[in-house]
């Protein structure tokens, strides 16, 4: 049996909700490819030396292919309209930074967000025909955004 470098599993796909939960997905997903350090430094390779051996010069091209290759993970991973956002931008961290302040906000949205949660948190209440196991899913909902 041939074995494969590629994961089994699929690109998880966001589609405008819980962008909290397809971040920490996605994270992953790219951690498993050996490509987050590129979306989270946005760094290129070092230089090469003069005279660079065979070895060296592939290893140099794969790192140049790994923004590419980053990319090409996380395109198929976003809805149209959300791609639609962000397809003006060429570099992973740029697509990540950006889909981070739509979705989550600055500052002053996470906090605004927060109180909501906790408001809604205080208010949750269980409904007469509700069973249990649905309104724990409601509660820890809430608990996970907040």
């Amino acid at each position: 049996m041939a074995s494969s470098n590629a994961p089994s599993t699929c690109v998880p796909i966001f589609t405008g909700t819980h962008y909290h939960v397809w971040a920490v997905k996605m994270k992953v997903y790219l951690r498993s490819l050996g490509l987050w350090n590129v979306v989270e430094t946005n760094e290129d390779p070092p230089a090469l030396r003069a005279n660079p051996t065979l070895a060296q010069l592939k290893a140099y091209n794969e790192d140049l292919l790994k923004k590419d290759k980053a990319l090409t993970c996380i395109h198929p991973g976003l809805a149209d309209h959300i791609f639609t956002s962000i397809m003006d931008l060429e570099t992973p961290k740029s697509i990540w930074d950006k889909l981070k302040e739509i979705h989550e906000g600055g500052d002053r949205v996470k906090k605004t967000k927060l109180l909501t949660l906790k408001r809604e948190f205080s208010m949750l209440q269980m409904k007469d025909d509700e069973l249990i196991k649905d309104f724990s899913n409601r509660l820890m909902d809430v608990v996970n955004q907040i």
